[in-house]
């Protein structure tokens, strides 16, 4: 089937998330076929490659058909793809479970965490933690805590309970008579802070704000407020990814967790988009100390080959559900601990840990670092924001007073779009640019990918 074919088919039959029917069925644009993956690269149907700058929607870590990752699935498949897990086990799933927990258990700050419930994605990983927690305190005698806290622009996917937890105006307004209640304080955002007293300059704002830390202060006296009747605190340690790859100021998190932690919560943690090492440790709460009671797990899980997820608690909470049949926890999936997920996840584990895998991100992260700073040549960049492998670059309509541009114009869409002229695929959320490169991605790859967004930033916004 030729690319003509295909988007004809797709047009009349497909529906894309996340994607406006106005520029989808639009005859003027032409959506990208892809056809196959190497490493860092992806290629159209009409033979076209162009490299992966949001490694495939955040997902995939180590590059696209990775040797390894290739023979776990190959090894698994001639054994079993699927089985139910109710009431069934597998050697991949247990496997997985006990290298996860160790993988993810920081020795400065050991984890609690002791129990994984496997599901698909990065909203069933949360709805399922949401539900451990209130179902636990219920039947620990806490019946009153049923609150949750979380920052504004806060996302945490589309299933009911997870967008009741991270609601959005543009994703969820819709839905607002389906959510239940939950509690909002300021995004810890320093470069749209109103706190933030600090003249704009070419640096990332966390590294010259003037502010009282109002935000983390906001927060924990929201915390105080909802005392005994609050189930958890519900963050995306570091960086929210949705809201605009938004990246805390040091400390928030901790200062944060420890208010839920004064009050008798839990601490429900959301590192979708964070862990396995986007941000430089196994989990980005570890940057700051942070422990969690649950902590929802996905995207890079299985190297961004199938879909798995993870919902990791500790044992008080597994414990909870100890008892007569109703204290069950009655959720799960269909697909659960899919024995080929769990197969590729353990070889994605192992190469995580891998010293010379290590020493290929670091070196990534720095190169990124150094290469970033190009985008503070263009005068409609008014932040550039780092943290491990994922960069983000907002861009504004005017940088001395950070005046956005209208929604309307569509600007980061436009300049990602004209990005793939240059052989870059990647995805703006807003008027943010992202760059976040499978860990395979080479020194000259990078330099590639940020010199392909910028001479798209030229092109559709003219210094």
């Amino acid at each position: 089937m030729n690319s003509d074919e295909t988007i004809r088919l797709d047009r009349k039959h497909l529906w894309h998330p996340f994607t406006p029917n106005s520029v989808w069925m639009d005859p003027s644009f032409h959506p990208v076929s892809i056809v196959a993956g190497e490493g860092s690269w992806l290629v159209d149907a009409k033979g076209r490659r162009y490299l992966d700058g949001n490694s495939s929607i955040w997902t995939n870590l180590h590059g696209h058909r990775h040797p390894r990752l290739d023979e776990a699935i190959r090894g698994q498949l001639g054994k079993i793809a699927h089985s139910s897990f109710l009431g069934l086990t597998h050697e991949p799933a247990a496997r997985l479970a006990e290298e996860l927990l160790a993988y993810v258990r920081d020795g400065k700050n050991p984890e609690k965490l002791s129990r994984v419930f496997f599901s698909d994605d990065g909203s069933t990983a949360m709805e399922a933690g949401l539900k451990m927690i209130v179902q636990s305190f219920a039947q620990t005698g806490q019946p009153q805590r049923t609150e949750f806290i979380s920052p504004e622009g806060a996302y945490h996917g589309d299933t009911v309970g997870a967008m009741s937890l991270g609601k959005s105006d543009l994703f969820h307004r819709h839905y607002q008579p389906l959510l239940f209640p939950s509690r909002r304080v300021m995004t810890p955002f320093c470069y749209r802070c109103r706190f933030n007293r600090a003249k704009p300059e070419t640096a990332d704002a966390r590294s010259y704000r003037q502010c009282g830390f109002e935000c983390a202060a906001q927060a924990e006296e929201e915390i105080s407020r909802a005392g005994e009747k609050l189930a958890a605190w519900v963050l995306e340690p570091r960086v929210q990814g949705a809201a605009g790859m938004v990246m805390h100021p040091e400390g928030y998190a901790k200062r944060t967790c420890a208010a839920a932690r004064k009050v008798g919560a839990k601490i429900l943690l959301d590192e979708v988009l964070t862990a396995f090492g986007r941000t430089g440790p196994a989990l980005s709460a570890h940057a700051e100390g942070v422990t969690a009671d649950v902590i929802a797990l996905a995207k890079g899980l299985s190297g961004g080959y199938l879909p798995l997820a993870a919902t990791l608690a500790t044992e008080e909470i597994f414990r909870a559900f100890d008892g007569p049949v109703e204290n069950t926890f009655f959720h799960g999936h269909s697909y659960t601990a899919n024995a080929l997920g769990c197969a590729v996840a353990r070889a994605s584990l192992a190469l995580l840990q891998d010293p010379g895998e290590q020493k290929r991100r670091e070196d990534l992260t720095k190169n990124l670092r150094q290469l970033s700073r190009t985008f503070w040549s263009h005068p409609h960049v008014g932040d550039v924001r780092q943290e491990g492998a994922i960069l983000a670059v907002e861009i504004v309509a005017e940088r001395s007073t950070r005046r956005a541009f209208s929604p309307s114009e569509r600007r980061g869409a436009r300049v990602c779009q004209a990005a793939r002229e240059f052989g870059l695929l990647t995805r703006p959320i807003g008027d943010v640019l992202v760059l976040m490169p499978p860990y395979s991605t080479t020194p000259d790859e990078l330099e590639r990918m940020v010199t392909a967004l910028h001479r798209a930033l030229t092109g559709e916004i003219p210094a």
